[in-house]
């Protein structure tokens, strides 16, 4: 049976060019038991193709490594050993900023600023000096255009979740990672926002990551699909 992922086969994927490769990675953690702390590998030699324009999903239940693994591939933490390249570029060889425009990321908890959604939209493009019409944004992202001079804080979770997936896109990244987007969602908003982002997949060409708990959830993504287990990746059928 073929996949589909933004309405291409599996196999159209396959072959276009590596977009993002990880070889080998390992990441161990300090985790609090009773009252010490114990070093735990979370991330062990893992090793991860993801071609241009793909939709990978992983897997797998709290605590098992997978915030860490997005976290890793834009060095918002950094892997005890291995290497990740984004373009055939090692990660560590570009400036974190530029590599953070290049790599966007979608948190499970939508964290906003004080401001108006215009001001926090905005954001991201103030520090890297990019331009993106904030008004389009917002209309690609579902917030009403009357909200965009509203005090950021005051909206509810889901219109900040909405925020925070436009100010990601603001800077046009090249790669989104999305750490369980809609797990602090009701619902109704959450299959909204998974709707919005499945469409900016196929829109924008973007590479994603969306990392899930959610059996139900990853049924429902297009793509290629893996469980985290004991620090390495397995290809996954649901």
């Amino acid at each position: 049976m073929t996949l589909f992922i933004s309405e291409q086969p599996v196999l159209y994927y396959l072959m276009t060019p590596l977009h993002l490769e990880l070889k080998n990675v390992s990441k161990s953690i300090l985790r609090k038991i009773n009252n010490g702390k114990v070093r735990t590998q979370v991330i062990s030699s893992l090793d991860l193709e993801v071609h241009s324009g793909e939709l990978i999903t992983v897997m797998g239940p709290s605590g098992s490594g997978k915030s860490t693994l997005l976290r890793l591939i834009n060095r918002l933490s950094e892997p005890d050993s291995g290497i990740i390249l984004l373009n055939g570029k090692d990660t560590r060889d570009y400036n974190p900023l530029e590599l953070r425009r290049k790599i966007g990321m979608v948190f499970q908890v939508p964290v906003v600023f004080r401001g108006s959604v215009r001001d926090n939209i905005g954001l991201g493009m103030k520090l890297w000096g990019s331009y993106t019409d904030t008004g389009v944004l917002a209309r690609d992202t579902g917030i009403p255009e009357a909200l965009l001079d509203a005090d950021a804080l005051q909206l509810s979770v889901g219109e900040k979740q909405r925020v925070c997936i436009a100010r990601a896109l603001a800077n046009q990244p090249e790669v989104l990672l999305l750490d369980e987007p809609t797990s602090s969602l009701d619902a109704v908003t959450a299959e909204k926002i998974e709707g919005l982002l499945l469409g900016m997949c196929r829109e924008r060409n973007l590479t994603m990551l969306w990392v899930t708990h959610d059996r139900e959830q990853a049924k429902r993504i297009d793509g290629r699909k893996f469980a985290l287990r004991d620090g390495r990746l397995e290809e996954a059928r649901v």
